[in-house]
């Protein structure tokens, strides 16, 4: 998953994060969660 924020025209080109096939995005918001959620379960809570 990608972390975010994405740096447009060095790792990628705006063309193709903006493009239809893009789950950059996505990724960026469930990532969060994901993180959120294995941070809680390693800290025991």
């Amino acid at each position: 998953m990608h972390p975010g924020p994405m740096n447009r025209g060095v790792e990628i080109e705006s063309a193709v994060a903006d493009g239809a096939q893009a789950v950059i995005l996505p990724q960026v918001t469930f990532g969060i969660a994901v993180r959120m959620a294995v941070m809680s379960i390693l800290a025991g809570n």
